[in-house]
């Protein structure tokens, strides 16, 4: 199996996915574009994982890499067809590829959420197979607020309305990190935007509760993580 990851900061990366990769052998390559990465040749991967990171999906003046990478995006999802999964930021860039819009979000959400699945959601090939509600690590300030009628809502907290989004039989979104793994919060802590931030929520105080929590439910956010990988990234999700 190739997958192709795009990543927009290092620490960034595919968490606990990287042990399910290596586990089946699967050939990683990977795309940074805040390094001045470029994408390779779409047709060669089976399977397309955008990550997050420390950027808006707006910011196409401060990263004019965004324009293509959402170009990216787009083929793979509406020409090529094939499995995505994009993971906060790469939820918003998926969203914004296929004719939707992102915006700064009402209640920024930093912690261990509970997310609950819509009735699409329920009867969705992959989400169905989640626990209801099922847990993700949220660390975002922006959120979809418009998709195109193609896309399905599938699951919401109460902060957020689309905390994940199918397009298409195999393109999901979701907003929440499924990928988290115990390394994840200390590491995302040191990223300048984050570490120089005025947010109490990136106070050591609260950063160490932070990682507590995710301590605390990291089974049951690896659990999903391992969903994913069977149900989508391996099993190519519906059709």
């Amino acid at each position: 199996m190739n997958i192709l990851v795009f990543q927009h900061a290092a620490a960034e990366n595919p968490g606990s996915f990287n042990d399910l990769f290596r586990a089946d052998g699967a050939r990683v390559t990977t795309v940074e574009f805040d390094r001045g990465d470029t994408p390779p040749d779409l047709e060669a991967f089976d399977f397309l994982l955008v990550m997050g990171g420390p950027q808006d999906v707006w910011q196409e003046a401060e990263y004019p890499w965004l324009k293509t990478e959402k170009a990216a995006i787009r083929d793979f999802v509406m020409r090529l067809q094939r499995p995505f999964l994009g993971i906060c930021l790469g939820h918003q860039l998926l969203a914004e590829a296929i004719g939707g819009k992102v915006a700064p979000a009402n209640t920024p959400e930093i912690g261990v959420y509970e997310n609950t699945k819509t009735d699409a959601g329920r009867g969705d090939a992959i989400i169905g197979a989640l626990p209801d509600p099922y847990r993700a690590l949220q660390w975002h300030g922006a959120e979809v607020v418009a998709l195109p009628q193609e896309a399905e809502i599938l699951a919401r907290s109460p902060s957020c309305a689309v905390q994940a989004f199918r397009f298409g039989p195999r393109a999901y979104g979701f907003q929440g990190h499924v990928e988290a793994t115990l390394e994840t919060v200390p590491n995302w802590a040191m990223i300048p935007a984050y570490q120089n931030s005025d947010d109490p929520a990136y106070r050591k105080d609260n950063i160490d509760r932070l990682a507590r929590d995710v301590a605390s439910s990291i089974d049951d956010i690896n659990a999903v993580a391992r969903v994913l990988y069977e149900k989508l990234i391996c099993g190519g999700a519906a059709g």
